[in-house]
């Protein structure tokens, strides 16, 4: 056991992979579901960072709807890699824009959540997915070692 904790081999890589993904996927979903009460976005809309922005409230139902759709394609598998960009830009946006950047503590949520999406954009869904039914691993001779 000590000599796989200290292994440079990854521990349960797929399983612990897919529930990264469904957990982080199911947290994102959660803050999404805000897009479906009013008074809440309306509230957003009146924040000083975002009221200045062209179609200020489209902004803020358009990121609160990001969250919700990649949050549910993360948690399904579905379309990931695409999903993780558009959580990523979201998120970074939230961080640095709506937030003041200070992604060492203040805005640490919406930065970690990037970073998530990162972590899935260059590992895809790995293991229980609709990506992994729809696009059927193809061996690719160049890849294999």
């Amino acid at each position: 056991m000590i000599r796989a904790l200290l292994s440079p081999q990854p521990l349960f890589y797929e399983n612990g992979m897919m529930t990264l993904r469904i957990l982080a996927g199911a947290m994102m979903a959660y803050h999404g579901v805000e897009v479906f009460d009013t008074p809440t976005m309306d509230n957003y809309a009146t924040w000083d960072m975002i009221k200045n922005l062209p179609g200020a409230r489209l902004m803020v139902y358009l990121g609160k709807g990001i969250e919700l759709v990649t949050g549910i394609c993360f948690v399904i598998g579905l379309f990931t890699r695409i999903a993780a960009v558009l959580m990523c830009i979201d998120m970074f946006y939230i961080c640095f824009f709506v937030g003041h950047g200070r992604f060492y503590y203040e805005d640490q949520h919406p930065f970690l959540f990037a970073l998530l999406a990162l972590v899935f954009f260059f590992t895809g869904p790995v293991k229980l997915s609709v990506d992994g039914v729809l696009f059927k691993k193809v061996n690719n001779p160049t890849l294999s070692s």
